[in-house]
């Protein structure tokens, strides 16, 4: 059996885009829906969770933007469309459940952008590209919640919108190592750059 990352590499993929001179870091979806016991959509991702506050530290130590994205759901309408009836258990994000609350930490301060979503990328249907253009951003650190579902629809768009996608492998999570390395695959060989937490402090410090 062939090594996938030297497959890949005589394809053609995975060329690093590097990033640019105006970064921004983005937190997609941290919150008590992936920490609670109670919640049908509990993952293992304290690790990872710990690791975006770490990123958000480095981004206001050095003065950079950060922007914080939570799914908002009035109860009884037809928001979120298809991808609500594809995954029902997005009901834990209705206005009022607890579960769609930010966590202690990572969490926005005074400052700080918060994009209200109701599909998979921060870009769809929200002012994320326009607001980072008027900002001069030309770079995205992503970290967040999940690595199969929202970060990787994030990190595809940011690509397409024209920012280039630094997605940060231990501050992202998922529910199953397995999707975490697969999506990640897919993101360095495609879309993204991928990167750990050092080198995401070496771009913003």
């Amino acid at each position: 059996m062939s090594d996938l990352h030297e497959d890949a590499r005589q394809a053609g993929y995975g060329t690093p885009l590097g990033a640019g001179v105006r970064p921004a870091v983005l937190v997609i979806d941290v919150c008590a829906a992936y920490l609670d016991d109670e919640s049908p959509l509990r993952a293992p991702v304290q690790d990872a969770v710990r690791a975006a506050a770490t990123v958000v530290e480095y981004a206001r130590a050095g003065g950079y933007p950060v922007v914080f994205t939570r799914v908002s759901y009035r109860p009884g309408t037809t928001e979120g469309g298809l991808f609500r009836q594809k995954v029902p258990t997005l009901a834990v994000f209705e206005e009022g459940n607890p579960l769609g609350e930010f966590l202690p930490e990572p969490a926005p301060r005074e400052g700080d952008s918060v994009i209200v979503k109701q599909y998979p990328s921060a870009f769809f249907g929200t002012p994320l590209a326009a607001n980072l253009t008027a900002a001069g951003i030309d770079t995205l650190i992503i970290t967040g919640l999940t690595t199969s579902g929202c970060v990787r629809a994030t990190a595809v768009d940011a690509l397409q919108h024209g920012f280039r996608p630094q997605v940060v492998a231990d501050a992202c999570g998922d529910r199953d190592p397995r999707l975490h390395e697969a999506n990640l695959f897919d993101l360095g060989a495609k879309y993204a750059d991928v990167i750990d937490v050092k080198q995401a402090r070496e771009l913003l410090l």
